[in-house]
């Protein structure tokens, strides 16, 4: 069982950018690939980026290469997801994610578990 927390979402201008962390429960963190998916009001649950257990593997939405990056402390048991150049399409209730297997990241389905989420608003 690995229980997953976000945090560092909140209120931001457009042109900003924010950090956020996701720490995960358990003995096996590195073990698992982890993803960022974020959902916006009325919108389908989007892929934004993932990681390789290693942390020598990322993957990323063709919208967000070059503002956002994914990565992780094994040590610490976190991921980070660093979003800059932020404009108010970004916002939404961004959730991390841990799976076992790299094939087939960007879908949500295979996620063996999420967190709860947490809400960036970027202001224009």
């Amino acid at each position: 069982q690995v229980q997953l927390v976000e945090s560092g979402g909140g209120l931001v201008q457009a042109g900003g950018s924010l950090r956020l962390s996701c720490a995960a429960s358990g003995r096996t963190f590195s073990s698992y690939v982890m993803g960022w998916f974020r959902q916006a009001p009325g919108k389908e649950r989007e892929f934004v980026a993932a990681i390789s257990g290693s942390g020598g593997l990322t993957y990323y939405a063709d919208s967000k290469k070059g503002r956002f990056t994914i990565s992780r402390d094994n040590s610490m048991n976190t991921v980070h997801l660093q979003m800059n150049s932020l404009k108010p399409e970004d916002t939404a209730v961004y959730v991390c994610a841990a799976r076992r297997t790299i094939v087939g990241v960007a879908a949500p389905r295979g996620y063996d578990y999420w967190g709860q989420g947490t809400q960036v608003t970027v202001s224009s």
